[in-house]
């Protein structure tokens, strides 16, 4: 059977094609068929002004058409659509999705910041994980972080901070935000055995890939703390030149590596884990549960 995820992002719009197939002992296979995505970098606008232009809405409603042609294209079965912190924002966002169902017969679910940190967990990382470690789950976007704990192999805490790339390009991330994401991992992490974490988002797989690393090898913090440092000291011209960094990557990249270099100090965390898996994985594991 085939799925699709659609996640609308405040940086990009994804649509994950994948194939269940049935594999031993019943189990369900996952084979990704297809990922699109599409740079719509909603954030920009809704986290100034509050709402979606008729501009972007324009190159919205193209997506969402190009996504529906795919699908079509693929034979996709069952389709999930979910939009995260820009369309929560965004004063226009029923109306936007009211135009989609209208155009496309998506229906797009504008979805909460803890919702958004548990459908991660769809993936079942926590069957993966030894009891040797307890470990911070962390997804960048660029609107908001969701962090998620797991101690003894069972999710202990999850939350969303309004902490996400976009935010702090526009300047839109207070002290106080930070106190509070600071004091709460701090308070968790407190007593618990050696922390890990695991990181997800367009930023950390482009500098896990940028590092070389063979699949299912750490990065360190040490490193992390390197890039930052190292993409910080040039314009972002010459970030993108030097790196082979699209546009709408050079400049949130940095951004992306100070919220996960403050985590995983405020946890001691040491190495960071980069699964290749986000929101849209999640989404299509949801929806097989669902579907059983």
């Amino acid at each position: 059977m085939k799925l699709a995820a659609i996640d609308i992002g405040s940086n990009a719009a994804r649509l994950l094609i994948t194939e269940v197939l049935t594999g031993e002992k019943n189990a369900p296979v996952f084979n990704k068929l297809n990922l699109i995505r599409v740079p719509l970098r909603l954030g920009f606008e809704v986290f100034e002004h509050g709402t979606i232009s008729k501009q972007k809405t324009g190159m919205f409603l193209q997506t969402m058409k190009a996504f529906k042609h795919l699908m079509n294209a693929y034979e996709v079965k069952h389709v999930k659509a979910c939009a995260t912190s820009a369309m929560r924002d965004a004063k226009n966002a029923q109306d936007i999705i009211r135009k989609v169902k209208l155009e496309t017969d998506i229906a797009i679910e504008v979805i909460s910041g803890d919702m958004e940190a548990g459908l991660v967990f769809e993936n079942h990382i926590a069957e993966t994980l030894d009891n040797d470690h307890s470990y911070m789950y962390m997804d960048v976007g660029g609107g908001s972080t969701e962090l998620s704990f797991f101690s003894n192999g069972a999710l202990t805490f999850k939350e969303s901070f309004n902490i996400g790339t976009i935010r702090l390009l526009q300047n839109q991330v207070n002290e106080k935000t930070w106190e509070v994401m600071r004091e709460i991992i701090k308070t968790v992490t407190k007593g618990q055995k050696e922390v890990v974490a695991i990181g997800s988002g367009g930023n950390i797989n482009k500098i896990f890939s940028m590092s070389k690393r063979k699949e299912g090898k750490p990065l360190t913090l040490d490193l992390l703390k390197d890039y930052h440092k190292e993409l910080s000291s040039v314009n972002l011209e010459e970030r993108m030149r030097l790196y082979n960094l699209r546009a709408d990557r050079a400049d949130v990249i940095i951004p992306a590596l100070q919220i996960y270099t403050n985590a995983m100090r405020w946890a001691g965390a040491n190495e960071m884990y980069v699964p290749k898996i986000g929101l849209a994985d999640g989404l299509i594991q949801h929806m097989w549960e669902e579907l059983k």
